[in-house]
């Protein structure tokens, strides 16, 4: 019988997988490669985490975030698929907290070796260490000057702050970097590491050169969007066109063969045409804010071009760092302008209009 992961697909995106390992459990996604799940509270409410066999031991792909409950998940999988073998080394493929989460903790209590990028590294060691009971002056400013009112900042002022350190465990000293086009051995096979940026910078991605699998990451996601979004910690940053840029570079390398292993919902076939949509729904989304801007208008006055509904809630904050960014995108490529009223709120406005 032919693995699935060894299947010919036709062009196109398919699924050769019609659904999600259950909780403590895996699935075999090729020789020697598991999938496994841990679960989010939020939305998106799972990250996939991918065990490659190495022999001795075990190499994991990504973390979750630390919480008891995760940590608990961990080591039901380290009883059950893992076989109570070591793992030896745990990838990150880049900082968010729910792929970085739980390394710090598999390092310490088990003695794994980190990789990741440079980048991700220093920005969930930074990000870890940055705590903050109340949102500081510069959040504050960037709210404001993208046009949240100021009864909400009133009120987000009197909570405590997302913080990495309430979801990811402190991160020792010592980690091996990858980097563009470096090759590791996982799983009895060979990889090359291949970076993209914009939805997280240096975003490792990883193409076996022994068979057609792809471990993606967020970077490589079916049906969804990745969230691209600017924060007050660098409020004029551009990753939109970063994105746009590693579609483009990564495209060189897909094809239809490859069997996808992303970060969240299901692995996929079909990357070529799954970059080019992920291209194609940006540069739309682009052309409909620009037009949403015959009118001057503030950050917040702009979800309904970018996501064809207006957005409230817990999720407007997301909503409101991807608008920036597209802003920003559009403001570096002269086709907006913007300019600040006498509250300190950017106003933003198509260029002839």
């Amino acid at each position: 019988m032919t693995h699935p992961a060894t299947r010919r697909h036709e062009a196109g995106i398919r699924y050769p997988f019609e659904a999600p390992p259950e909780p403590g459990k895996a699935i075999e996604v090729a020789p020697g490669v598991l999938w496994m799940r841990l679960a989010l509270p939020m939305a998106l409410d799972h990250v996939n985490i991918f065990a490659l066999d190495d022999g001795d031991g075990w190499t994991v792909i990504d973390t979750g975030f630390n919480s008891g409950r995760t940590r608990e998940a961990w080591q039901t999988l380290m009883a059950g698929p893992l076989g109570r073998r070591p793992i030896r080394r745990v990838v990150v493929t880049h900082h968010h907290p729910d792929h970085v989460g739980c390394a710090g903790w598999l390092q310490t209590a088990y003695g794994a070796e980190l990789i990741t990028t440079r980048t991700a590294w220093l920005f969930a060691r930074m990000l870890q260490l940055d705590e903050q009971a109340r949102p500081v002056p510069e959040t504050v400013a960037y709210w404001r000057g993208s046009g949240v009112t100021e009864a909400e900042i009133a009120r987000r002022l009197e909570e405590r702050p997302f913080n990495f350190a309430d979801i990811v465990a402190p991160l020792p000293l010592g980690f091996t970097r990858v980097a563009e086009g470096d090759r590791i051995r996982m799983g009895g096979r060979q990889w090359v590491v291949r970076v993209g940026h914009g939805h997280a910078p240096e975003h490792a991605t990883f193409w076996s050169l022994d068979d057609d699998l792809v471990i993606g990451g967020d970077q490589l996601l079916p049906g969804i969007s990745a969230n691209l979004g600017v924060y007050a910690t660098e409020p004029g940053a551009d990753p939109v066109g970063e994105w746009l840029d590693s579609c483009q570079a990564l495209g060189a390398f897909a094809e239809d063969r490859h069997l996808v292993l992303p970060g969240h919902k299901l692995p996929f076939t079909g990357l070529p045409l799954r970059l080019r949509q992920m291209i194609e729904n940006h540069l739309g989304a682009l052309d409909r804010l620009q037009a949403h801007l015959a009118e001057p208008r503030t950050a917040a006055e702009c979800f309904l071009p970018l996501f064809k509904r207006e957005i409230t809630g817990n999720q407007a904050g997301m909503a409101l760092v991807e608008a920036v960014a597209h802003l920003n995108h559009l403001l570096k490529h002269e086709r907006v302008r913007r300019w600040t009223d006498a509250h300190g709120t950017w106003q933003w406005q198509a260029v002839g209009a």
